[in-house]
């Protein structure tokens, strides 16, 4: 289901209304059936048979360096969801502090939120290998495969906390202290789809930390203008997720896993996510008038509004051909024009290097 809200991966749901059946694009027939539940290692092994995993025309598994397969599995380049909001947040708090850019509080947000993130890619992966073992759209990830081992990935998942840890503790003693408090929903949100069919809610929490930290680590203290702008990133991307979920509505239904499309349908789903971006709109116009922002942070808020529009243009259910295009190029491109346009703007009001 949704809780990969980081993967290029696509697939579409059957609209016809046929449980347990996924269409992929390219594939007919026998290989749009969904394994047997918890047939881990079957999965494992029919990923490698094909050869076009490692290359190998001779179907020989030929596993990659652990490093690039880990980075593969946290998908480090989809960081540019989340650090545009958190150097948003810090930007204006240093703006609103002093008006001069503190390069070594950016840089240690930058290390802490790109270790937190990743920690928390690698723990969705490695406490959902067996549900992504029964799903044909995440059959092929590295730890269903064994491109990556699970001990690898939790090396990888450590070594990424200690670093947004050690980072937090050169930020200011605030950070260090509740940073632990950051990581519980990282790991509360894979489990989140085994109890609750609202699991989007605790990724939108666990996204909504990252402003809030951003602005903590600038200033040592509690800012309610960082909170409204934690809030507008956590519905916004709990929206977004909303309508990655909808992908997976066959398989989620077929083996329990909960969500908001596979137990409401995926035009509730949708209404859902395009909810979601309006409060995400106001929330970001609440934020602007908090900060006294200037004309380049609206015509950022107007960008992001018609960007929106689109996305929701383009998504339909009887239509999710496009969902990767609305998921990754148009979320994408939300996050980078507000820092554009927001950055712009505190240029011109006195924010100095």
């Amino acid at each position: 289901m949704s809780g990969d809200a980081a993967t290029g991966e696509g697939a579409q749901a059957d609209l016809s209304g046929r449980p347990g059946r996924i269409v992929q694009p390219g594939k007919t027939g026998e290989s749009g059936r969904i394994g047997k539940p918890g047939n881990l290692e079957e999965a494992g092994k029919s990923g490698r048979k094909s050869g076009s995993a490692d290359g190998s025309e001779s179907g020989k598994p030929q596993r990659p360096g652990a490093v690039r397969a880990f980075l593969r599995v946290v998908m480090i380049e989809h960081s540019v969801f989340a650090l545009p909001f958190a150097y948003i947040a810090a930007l204006t708090a240093m703006f609103l502090a002093g008006g001069a850019v503190r390069w070594r509080e950016l840089l240690l947000v930058t290390v802490a939120m790109v270790g937190m993130r990743t920690f928390a890619m690698a723990a969705n992966r490695i406490i959902d290998r067996e549900i992504d073992a029964r799903n044909p759209r995440t059959a092929g990830r590295e730890l269903v495969t064994g491109a990556l081992s699970v001990r690898s990935a939790w090396t990888g998942a450590l070594v990424s906390v200690a670093v947004f840890l050690g980072a937090c503790a050169l930020l200011n003693p605030l950070c260090l202290a509740l940073a632990p408090v950051a990581a519980v929903p990282m790991v509360v949100y894979p489990y989140g789809k085994r109890f609750t069919d609202f699991p989007h809610a605790i990724l939108g929490l666990a996204q909504a930390i990252g402003p809030v930290g951003a602005w903590i680590a600038v200033t040592g203290a509690w800012s309610w203008e960082a909170a409204v702008l934690g809030l507008a990133v956590g519905v916004w991307i709990g929206g977004f997720d909303l309508i990655y979920a909808c992908q997976d509505v066959a398989a989620d239904r077929a083996h329990g896993v909960r969500s908001v499309p596979a137990r409401f349908g995926i035009a509730w789903a949708l209404h859902g996510a395009r909810g979601s971006h309006l409060v995400t709109v106001a929330l970001l116009a609440w934020f602007g008038l908090l900060t006294g922002a200037g004309l380049f942070y609206w015509l950022g808020l107007l960008t992001v509004a018609v960007a929106f529009v689109y996305e929701h243009s383009i998504v339909r259910p009887g239509d999710l051909s496009r969902l990767n295009r609305a998921f990754f190029k148009v979320n994408g491109f939300i996050g980078i024009a507000l820092f554009v346009c927001a950055l712009l703007d505190l240029a011109v009001r006195g924010l100095s290097v």
